[in-house]
Order: structure tokens, then sequence, then C-alpha cells
């Protein structure tokens, strides 16, 4: 039955929705005991209020499930998990010419998760077009044309494994052809007081791609421009740093990847190459056997610009405010060292590495995981370096207990040969062993060395600590990565050779006292450099002082010793709760030889964004800042401002968004994760509809679309039309849906949303009369609109000027009318009087 929405000052339509609550319950109270199959059932009219008794059509309701023959367009879910929507067929079964059922077709029936064993069960009808799935007892098919949605319920004995958060293959969403551009600017001004010039950078990077089909092509850019007080200080800089292609190999859950890359490999160091790969991708997985993505932790003096990198290419860059920050969202594809640079208003940036080294290499029992590379080593500028290799690496379980895993890089004059064990020790964490063995040629000689390394992993539930990794290194003089020796062939110069490394993420949760700590500890030796070190510790605390809850106290210690320089620092914070959501903050940060003292008022509003303003003062003078965080539907922007007495002003921002292009539409948006995953809501023509993702809200463009892009790869993700902040003119069918897409991919989801205005008519036949009791009224769209009642009166929703509807009965269409073009007030002042010509 069509959904009615009563306006509240329409006292008549409120008479006329009564009359719909009779036939409601008529249809499903009031039967008769007259039966004439298993699923046809009779009403008996004689106790509708209703004045001509023999003009009635309840056709629609005699049977369950039962929709009149056609083209619909149907969400599809099966138990728990859900489909994109599609146009599938209805048409009476061979056996019964007065039912419907709803033809799925063999590709379809793939899609749907059944094992193959029982998917030869299936039978075929409607000229073997037709795919009879009901035929496996106790599968269930119940389509609703009101919501759009077609629910099968289906033992999970028939189907692929399963769980709350995942999906089997073959549901599994390639999404639509379309293109994407998705960027992310930050540009910066500084200027020096008594200096009539200004400093300005402006940076950026970014993806472009395309889909077609499995096939994702990306090109990633990054550009920086600096300006200087002087016109020889301009530097200008654009670069291609990846062009490559990719896609999903979902029954070997691996990904393939032709193209530029950089090695992504557990073993060995990464670098540059151009050619091809295939590794298996943990996200193909069930989420509770994934790996996970690495966090960047430091802390800014002021308003700061962070850049993360490897090997020259911009992997991350964004504004913070000033104090501690977490990076959470890098890739999961991220490997190896990366390089930091914290670039503060004042001129002074820090530098320092972090290490992505995940947990020990541990495979369940009797599962391979492998990858493989091939191709030509390339310098940053895509000029060839050496000769082209080969790597190839794996790990094996070989039992519950115990993994086997290993590797090799084979190019020209360069071998290496990885193997190491790992262990499973149950209470007392896991542990990995491991040796690299490398032989290089040189010009004058030949290097033969070795690298030993153990890692470990260990969470203790009865004491709230967590080891997430913990590692040492060992390699002796004569070692080599292959980076070292690509470095070296290329500028026959001596390079950084690595000696000892330790490596200890640790977190502990005191209950007792209300205390969480997190400690950050790197150290890197070489046999011909100084020593790099990075220590962090971060203590925090939530209490009460009288009617003062929620009090929050931090501290944060950090050293970064790099390249020859040290940087100490402390950052300390209280911060208690003011109004509904606002805090109130004071903090310190002592850095080398100075002391800043900073007390600031922070509010996050109902719409998502956050903003924070500060004042202070040092050594050198009194201080102002400001720092805004806006989510729109476009864009993110942050924008930033400093000001410190007799020292400099300053201000920055940074633009982060993206654009999606379809055949079924385009919209700007958000951007996370740049070329990432992403789905395009369709609502029709209604625009200024909330959709919600994952943390966020976006409202679809005046095309009716918005692109949500806090997506997850194969895993189940929920989107849902916000139906409580809808406009007034608009009723939604369905408000949610599911999307399990594959890396790269564009899904798209439409949701059934009605707009316009809505009012009380009149449908009359040509000879005067009208059409019966229960007809059904449909837009263009299919979707129901209204129901006739007695006397041809029917309310009507979603009415557009000059718009055609059906009207059916009788298990067809009858006759259609076409609204006025001048609607405005009429759902107000009167009765709509439509002819319905046939």
């Amino acid at each position: 039955m069509a959904q009615v929405v009563i306006h509240k000052k329409n006292r008549r339509s409120e008479l006329y929705i009564a009359k719909f609550s009779a036939l409601a319950l008529c249809i499903f109270s009031c039967l008769s005991t007259s039966v004439k199959s298993e699923e046809e059932i009779e009403f008996n009219t004689d106790v509708l209020d209703v004045k001509d008794k023999q003009n009635i059509d309840l056709k629609q309701f005699s049977q369950r499930g039962y929709i009149m023959p056609g083209e619909y367009d149907f969400k599809i879910k099966i138990n728990q998990n859900q489909l994109e929507e599609q146009s599938l067929a209805v048409y009476p079964p061979d056996n019964d010419p007065k039912g419907s059922l709803v033809c799925f077709t063999p590709d379809l029936v793939a899609k749907l998760g059944f094992k193959e064993s029982y998917q030869k069960q299936f039978t075929l009808w409607h000229q073997n077009e037709c795919v009879d799935i009901s035929v496996l007892h106790g599968v269930e098919v119940n389509p609703n044309l009101g919501e759009g949605v077609i629910f099968i319920s289906v033992p999970q004995a028939y189907l692929e494994y399963t769980a709350d958060d995942w999906v089997p293959v073959s549901m599994w969403d390639e999404g639509i052809p379309g293109v994407l551009m998705d960027y992310n600017l930050n540009a910066q001004t500084r200027r020096q007081d008594g200096q009539g010039s200004a400093e300005n950078v402006l940076s950026g990077n970014g993806t472009l791609g395309a889909n077609m089909g499995a096939w994702r092509f990306r090109a990633d850019w990054q550009t920086n421009y600096e300006n200087g007080s002087d016109s020889s200080s301009t530097q200008k800089k654009w670069a291609w740093n990846r062009l490559y292609l990719f896609r999903a190999l979902p029954r070997l859950g691996a990904k393939l990847t032709l193209g530029e890359d950089y090695l992504n490999s557990d073993l060995f160091d990464s670098f540059r190459y151009a050619g091809g790969s295939v590794v298996s991708d943990d996200n193909m997985l069930p989420p509770n056997l994934r790996g996970y993505a690495p966090e960047v932790t430091g802390v800014a003096k002021t308003n700061a610009k962070v850049t993360i990198s490897q090997q020259g290419r911009v992997i991350y860059q964004t504004q913070v405010a000033a104090g501690p920050f977490a990076i959470q969202d890098l890739s999961t594809a991220v490997a190896g060292t990366l390089d930091v640079q914290v670039q503060e208003q004042d001129g002074s940036v820090q530098a320092f590495k972090v290490n992505t080294a995940s947990v020990p290499y541990l495979t369940r029992p009797g599962s391979v995981r492998y990858k493989f590379f091939a191709g030509q080593p390339t310098s940053y500028e895509h000029r060839s370096e050496g000769n082209t290799f080969a790597s190839g690496e794996f790990s094996w379980g070989v039992t519950n207990g115990w993994s086997l895993y290993g590797g090799m890089v084979s190019s020209g004059k360069y071998r290496a040969l990885a193997l190491g064990v790992g262990r499973d020790l149950l209470a007392f964490g896991a542990v990995a062993v491991d040796v690299t063995r490398s032989d290089a040629t040189l010009e004058n000689e030949k290097r033969q060395g070795q690298s030993y390394r153990v890692s470990y992993s260990k969470r203790f539930d009865e004491t709230g600590s967590q080891v997430t990794f913990a590692g040492y290194r060992f390699s002796d003089q004569a070692f080599m990565s292959f980076n070292d020796f690509l470095n070296y062939s290329a500028s026959h110069d001596s390079v950084m050779q690595n000696k000892e490394m330790y490596t200890v993420t640790f977190s502990q949760q005191f209950d007792s006292l209300g205390v969480s700590a997190y400690l950050n500890y790197s150290h890197q030796t070489y046999w011909n450099s100084s020593a790099e070190d990075r220590y962090s510790l971060a203590l925090s605390r939530y209490f009460d002082i009288g009617k003062w809850k929620n009090i929050s106290g931090s501290l944060t210690a950090y050293r970064n010793k790099f390249s020859g320089s040290k940087d100490d620092g402390l950052y300390a914070s209280i911060s208690v709760p003011w109004g509904d959501a606002g805090t109130l903050s004071y903090n310190s940060t002592i850095s080398n030889d100075s002391t800043s003292h900073r007390v600031g008022y922070a509010e996050r509003q109902q719409n998502g964004d956050n903003y924070q303003i500060n004042a202070g003062g040092s050594e050198d003078g009194g201080s102002l800042s400001g720092y805004y965080d806006r989510q729109s539907d476009m864009a993110e922007v942050i924008g930033n401002v400093d000001y410190q007495h007799g020292q400099y002003s300053a201000a920055g921002m940074t633009l982060r968004g993206g654009l999606t292009a379809t055949a079924k539409g385009a919209a700007l948006h958000r951007a996370n994760v740049m070329g990432g995953s992403r789905v395009m809501i369709d609502t029709g023509d209604a625009r200024d509809i909330p959709v919600q993702g994952y943390g966020s809200t976006t409202n679809t463009n005046r095309f009716g679309k918005a692109v949500i892009t806090d997506i997850s790869n194969y895993s189940k993700n929920s989107l849902s039309l916000d139906i409580n902040n809808m406009p007034d003119n608009a009723e939604a069918a369905s408000s949610v849906a599911q999307a399990t897409l594959t890396e790269g991919a564009i899904g798209y989801r439409k949701f059934s949303v009605i707009t316009g205005l809505k009012a009380m008519a009149i449908i009359r036949l040509a000879d005067g009369s009208f059409p019966p009791f229960g007809a059904s009224v449909r837009n263009v769209d299919k979707q129901e609109v209204g129901i006739v009642n007695d006397e041809g009166q029917t309310y009507l929703s979603g009415l557009k000027p000059g718009e055609k509807m059906n009207v059916s009965w009788s298990g067809d269409t009858q006759c259609v009318i076409t609204l006025p073009q001048a609607l405005e007030g009429l759902s107000q002042n009167g009765n709509l009087l439509l002819p319905c010509q046939r």
C-alpha cells in the first residue's frame, strides 16, 4: 500500500486517510473463508464503506506478493546481505497464468552466493530464461514493490562462507564505468614583521583515474610552487608519481598491477619499478584475518603542514592544529620506511622517519599468502636504473601454530634470499625470526652479507597492555639491500649502510588510575653514518573535580634525532567541557630552548564542522591563532591563521576533495584515500537529500547525485538516507542500501525517492465513471503514488506539473492521467479533477 503523508493543516486529507486505513484493515483482517488456491484469497467486500460495491478491484492484494507483469527496479536482499539495484522482469509462472514471479537470470543467480553443488539443482522456466531458486527446500522469495526490495531467505548451509561484516566473493561489486579526479591542495603564506613581501607556498597531490569493468587506471601527481621574497627564489615543480593499471583477481584472492609502482614487501626494502605484480590481498579476507594500516603520530608546535612521503613520493599531506596529532587513514598498501615532515608556521621544520613494519608474518593453517614482482627499476624521474629484476615471497601456514615464510630478489649482479619462521606462542604472543643473505657484485668488489630480524607481537588482556610491534634487526657491514645496490650503481657513492634497528610500539591501560599510556620507540644505527632516534611517550587521563565532569589531561614527550640534529619537546594540556559541544583548554609546550603557554576554546558544531581559537605567550611575545575545519558536501576545507607579536603573521588552507563522473551522473565530493573506492548515490530528481555513510553525512546535489568516499574495500558498507531531515516535499520508499566493492570501484546505488506536491484528486473515466476502488496510480518511474478510493477520490504524492501517471487495475494499465501545468496551492485549496484517458 502506498505510503500516505498527511499535512497537519489539511483536515480533508485526514478524512480520506481514514478510509485508506479501513481498506488496509479489510485486506489483512476481514478475509473470507473462501480460498481458490494455496496463494489466492477472496475478500469480504460487504464490510467496506463504499457506495459502488460492484466497482472494486483488489486483484493486486488477492495473492501474496502479487506484482503485475513488467520490468521493475529492485534491490535484492539475501539474508543479511544486499546487492545493488537492477532491472528485473516479472512474468506469470508457466503453470499459473494469473500469478506472478520475478525472473532471476542465470547471471544474477551466480551472484547470490549459492554453493556450486546446489546451483546444479535449480530449474529453468519462461523459455529457459529464468531460474527457479525456490526449488531448494527452505528458500523463500518475497518481493516488496512498495520498498523496491526482493527479500530472499536462504538456509546458511546452501551459501558460501559469510560473516556479519563480510560477504562471499560472488557478491562483490566491480562498480560502474567512470572517471575520477581527487585532489589535496595546500596553500601557505608567511610574512615576517618589518618585511614588505611574503613567502608563499602552494603544494598539492592527487589522483586521476578511470574505471572500466574490473580494470582501474590511476595516475598519481604532486606539485609544489614556492614564491619567496625575491623573484630568484621562485620554484615550480610538477611530477607524475605513478601511471598504472590494476584489477582484483577475486578467485585468487590477489591484486594484479601493471605499470609504475613501488615494491610492497614484508621482507625487502621498497623501491620504485615499472612492470607488473600479483599480490595476495589481505583485504579480501574476512576483517578479523586482515592486517593493519600504519599510524603516524607527532606534536605540532603551531598550526602546521604535515607531509608524509616515501622516496620522494607524497603519500599524504594535510594541515593540523597545534598540539598532538595522529594520522590513521593511510592506505594498508603502504610499506617500508616513511619520511615525515612537520612544517611549522614559524618556519621551523621537524623531520623524522616512521617504520611501518607489521606484526609477525603468520598465516592461517593450510593457507598460502604470496607476492610476485617483475620489471625494471626506475628513478623518481621515470628513468630506468639497473637490470630487470624478479622478486617473490610467500608465507605458508604449516600447522595451527607454525608458519614458514621466505622470498628472493634477483637482478643481474644482485641476489638476495630470505627465509624465516613464525610461531604463535598463544598466551605469550607471536614471534617471527628470519635471515636474509645478499650477494652483490660492485665495480671493484663482491659483497656477501647477512641481515637478521626478530619481531614480536602480543596483547595482554589481563593487564590492558598491547605490544603492537617490537622488532630488532642487525645487518653486517657487507650486507646490501637491493635499494642500496641500485643507489650505489647509479651514483657510485657510498650509501648509508644499516647496522641495527630497534622498533617498539606499546600501549598500556591503567584501569585503577584511569590512565592510558602509549610508547613509540625507534632507533636506527648505520655503519657509515650517525644514528637516528625517535622516542614518543603519551599519557592521558579523564577525571572529575566537583561539578566539573570529564576533564581531560594529557602529557606528550618526544625526541627526534635525525640527520645530525636533535629536537626535544614536551606538550602538556588540560581541557574542560564547556557548554553542549565546546571545550576550554590550557596547554604548555617546551621545545629545545623555548617555552610557550596557550589557552583556547574548541567546539564541534552539529553539521560536523569544528574550530579552535587560542591565545598565548612565550619568550618571543604574545600570540593568537585560529583553526577551522569545514566538511562541506563538495570538499573539505581547513583554514588556519597565526600571529606572533614582533615575529611573523601566517595563514594556511587545505582544500581536499574530488570529482566523480559516470554515465549515471557526476558530483563533487570530499575525498579520503586518493583514487579509492566510492559509491555514487542517486535519488532521481530529488535534491538536498541527506545521505549517511560511515561517520559523515552529505546532501545530494541539484541533479540528485552524491558520492560517499568513506568506503572499505571488500567489506559490507551500509548507506542510508537520513529520513528525519529530508525536505518536506520528499518521501523515500526505502532508505538503506549496502555495497561491497572491489578496490577502486565506483559503486552505484539508487534510492526510490518521490518528490513533488501532495493533493487530493478525483480521477474520472471518459464515460463519467470512476476507476474501481483499490486501483493503483503509478508515476513514470513505476512508483506507486496513490490508491483510488470511493468515487475516484485519491490522495496523490510526488506531483509535478505536466507529468503523466498510469492507473492500473485487473492486472494491467487501463488509462493515463495528465497533471496540469499549474499545481501550486492545490493541495491546500481544493481537489484536482483528473480525466483518465484510455
